[in-house]
């Protein structure tokens, strides 16, 4: 097979556009078509018809924007993300307002970049997104490093979790869906979710980008796992 061949037999990456503003998607679109390695397969100008195309279309990268009429980027995301683990949503905004970064973030959101980053940076954020590693605007990754390092008061100290929770907990900071855990630790996708569930609880934590950064935290990961991931 030659070089060109392999090139175009590679699958390319679904994507997704979702954003109210007809230029921004067509401009989006047309850098895409430029770059190796994706497929624009819809657009969406609300968050509702976010949720439909994404349920029509099964597409590997979904580019969100947040501020919409009618239900908002979000609670699609939110939606998106409880009903199709296995999409990545990378948010594209202009907001870097606390009041959007950690709802967008605790809503399942992988990536968080603003509308002034380069095209460069677009086409970097989406490949990383779709590897399953997050992708953080600079401002957005100082924001969620100090959330971290801020104590806070009257935590309830979280419960041990069995060696299987563990282990689901690394792969989910590895970026892995639920069925991909289910296939690599041979069990049934809901089992995973119950056991994501317990997570959760005893970490007293509210999303799984909320797990994955407790695991990173805690070091509970090999970094050169999560960079192969």
């Amino acid at each position: 097979m030659t070089e060109e061949n392999a090139r175009l037999a590679k699958p390319s990456v679904r994507v997704l556009i979702v954003d109210d503003h007809a230029i921004v998607r067509k401009g989006i679109r047309a850098l895409l078509s430029e770059a190796d390695g994706f497929e624009v397969v819809g657009e969406a100008d609300t968050g509702q018809e976010a949720v439909l195309r994404a349920q029509e279309t099964q597409p590997d990268v979904i580019l969100m924007d947040l501020l919409m009429p009618g239900m908002d980027g979000i609670e699609a995301t939110r939606q998106i993300t409880s009903r199709q683990p296995q999409t990545r949503i990378l948010v594209l905004t202009s907001f870097s307002a606390d009041s959007k970064v950690f709802p967008a973030i605790k809503a399942g959101a992988l990536g968080y970049l603003l509308k002034d980053s380069s095209p460069e940076e677009l086409v970097r954020a989406i490949r990383q997104v779709h590897r399953g590693e997050p992708s953080l605007h600079p401002t957005i990754a100082r924001k969620l490093l100090q959330e971290i390092a801020r104590p806070v008061e009257m935590q309830p100290a979280p419960e041990a979790l069995t060696p299987r929770e563990m282990m689901v907990l690394q792969l989910i900071a590895q970026g892995l869906s639920n069925q991909e855990i289910a296939d690599q630790i041979a069990v049934s996708e809901p089992t995973v979710r119950t056991h994501v569930s317990r997570i959760l609880g005893k970490l007293h934590l509210a999303s799984r980008t909320q797990a994955a950064l407790y695991a990173v935290r805690e070091g509970l990961m090999d970094p050169t796992t999560a960079e192969e991931a």
